[in-house]
């Protein structure tokens, strides 16, 4: 029977897997993409039974396509903390561990299950999700230095941002050839110390992205949040998403947005709830079309530009 790991090209879904590949190395077909490209189930073949592995997607997305697969006979283990849906399949081939608690992630799910083999991968995916204080604490609880903390938390970052793009092509690297460079290392501080290629220039690359994001004009602040507004080009939508996780640790009490320019009469953006109330930016991306997201963290794919002004709008007022 053929495998599929279906996984999100960001942070908490690379190390997710990883977790998984170091516990049970196997081959199998790798179905991924940039981060916002959720809808990957319906890219497994449907002509015969597999194993089906799916890690930090939204299985509310994904539904349809998950009710094919088990109709099939393919057996599906879920891993995800994004909101599920009103209910969950009802199917012997189907196990899941979803927990959309907004301090928790894949990564941080996939080391429960696993007894915590590969603890420090889940801390870099913590850290990766801008799950900072969890992963002070987790770090902290595992012994970790001061040093091999922040480390961890640059690796985290640096991977999470490759995953951010509206094509492939805006990316640094596949995060599928991420994956398959990354998982060559039990223990991500191993792959920090050795310095391979991948690692510096996917750190390069963010330095210096970053550096131009937190230059980029400030489209509207309130008391309670926080629009910035970026060029369409490829280093803005690859610095959108890790941009708005640094604003929002800047601005702990207001919400943040990343508004991203795309070219055509729509906007990509990008939403973080405040640090201090890390709820409410799912609710606020599906007030939208193509919008979705968690309770801490969401997006809309195509915000139609006629749009933009209610959107700030509400971003001003749903925290206040």
């Amino acid at each position: 029977m053929k495998t599929y790991d279906v996984f999100n090209g960001d942070a908490d879904g690379i190390c997710a897997l990883i977790q998984l590949r170091l516990a049970e190395p196997c081959e199998s077909a790798l179905i991924t993409g940039v981060k916002r490209d959720i809808a990957l189930a319906k890219q497994v073949p449907l002509d015969s039974p597999a194993k089906v592995n799916i890690l930090d997607i939204s299985l509310d997305k994904n539904r349809a396509a998950v009710d094919s697969l088990l109709a099939a006979g393919s057996s599906v283990f879920y891993v995800d903390h994004h909101f599920p849906g009103e209910t969950l399949p009802d199917a012997p081939g189907f196990n899941a561990l979803i927990d959309t608690q907004p301090t928790t992630c894949t990564s941080l799910l996939v080391d429960q299950h696993l007894g915590g083999r590969f603890h420090n991968w889940a801390i870099t995916a913590a850290f990766g999700d801008n799950l900072n204080t969890v992963a002070e604490a987790l770090a902290q609880k595992a012994s970790l230095s001061t040093e091999q903390a922040g480390l961890l938390k640059n690796l985290g970052v640096c991977i999470n941002y490759n995953g951010y793009g509206s094509t492939v092509e805006d990316l640094h690297f596949h995060p599928a050839d991420l994956f398959r460079e990354f998982v060559k290392f039990a223990d991500p501080l191993d792959l920090i110390a050795s310095e391979p290629v991948a690692w510096q220039q996917l750190r390069d690359g963010y330095e210096a992205d970053m550096a131009d994001g937190l230059a980029a004009p400030v489209l509207s602040e309130t008391d309670t949040s926080l629009v910035v507004k970026l060029p369409n080009a490829a280093w803005a939508r690859r610095v959108s998403g890790v941009l708005g996780n640094e604003l929002a640790n800047r601005n702990p009490d207001k919400a943040c947005a990343i508004v991203t320019e795309t070219g055509s009469d729509t906007y990509l953006v990008s939403i973080r709830a405040p640090l201090n109330n890390r709820t409410g930016a799912d609710e606020v991306a599906r007030q939208f079309p193509t919008g979705g997201g968690r309770k801490a963290a969401a997006g809309i794919n195509e915000l139609p530009v006629c749009q933009l002004n209610e959107f700030v709008g509400v971003m001003a007022e749903f925290w206040r």
